[in-house]
């Protein structure tokens, strides 16, 4: 299995022969090494609704007829607008054949924000158990800690971990370190800092904090882990 890294959230996995991206937020990410208009995607998953998660799903979604997996109402709006779906929701699995997908909760808001000044809710947000190849990648989208990652990482065997370390908007560095202990991940990669003035944090001193039997790995956009 092939990870590579875009900036801020966005992950493209390149497993059993199709490409998944997970949050691929590019357009308005100054850190993404990417260009939306020339990806191509067999599946796009999203965490929640914000606008830098969802990011570039429609166009890419539109040019490669991509199936896009969502929690259900972020799903059913996206479906509205022509992309193909399939709706989940917070503590279920699917296997599609590229891979077995599972959300778990996360703490935060899921809303898109529209031009017209509406706030339209999505739902709840969640977190991503992503399993192909007799590997699990856990993906915790936007979320505050909360004490049931130790669950999550006692059911799941994690291998790589990414997690938020922005603070402001989601767990610090701090909580982040915390959260990595209750998952019990053999990898923990940082994401979601340094895109926005509100979230620069050193991704190495996060690093440092991990408990010694945790490794850690910071990723430029670009970089690619194979697992």
């Amino acid at each position: 299995m092939k990870i590579s890294y875009h900036g801020h959230s966005a992950i493209k996995i390149e497993t059993n022969g199709k490409v998944i991206f997970i949050d691929p937020f590019i357009t308005g990410n100054e850190l993404s090494d990417l260009k939306p208009e020339e990806q191509h995607a067999d599946a796009i998953i999203l965490t929640h609704g914000h606008g830098d998660h969802v990011g570039d799903t429609e166009t890419i979604a539109k040019r490669s007829d991509s199936l896009v997996i969502a929690l259900n109402e972020l799903a059913v709006y996206l479906g509205w607008q022509g992309l193909r779906t399939h709706s989940m929701n917070i503590g279920g699995a699917y296997t599609f054949d590229f891979g077995t997908v599972k959300y778990t909760q996360a703490y935060h808001g899921s809303a898109v924000i529209t031009d017209k000044k509406e706030i339209i809710y999505m739902g709840m947000p969640g977190g991503v158990l992503f399993t192909a190849e007799g590997k699990t990648i856990y993906h915790a989208g936007d979320t505050a800690l909360f004490s049931d990652m130790k669950l999550i990482g006692e059911r799941h065997p994690i291998d790589v971990a990414f997690l938020p370390i922005g603070d402001n908007f989601t767990m610090g560095p701090e909580d982040a370190a915390l959260a990595a202990k209750f998952l019990k991940a053999k990898m923990v990669v940082p994401i979601h800092y340094n895109t926005f003035p509100p979230i620069k944090q050193d991704p190495h001193v996060f690093v440092e904090m991990l408990d010694s039997t945790i490794t850690g790995k910071v990723m430029n956009a670009g970089d690619i882990l194979e697992i």
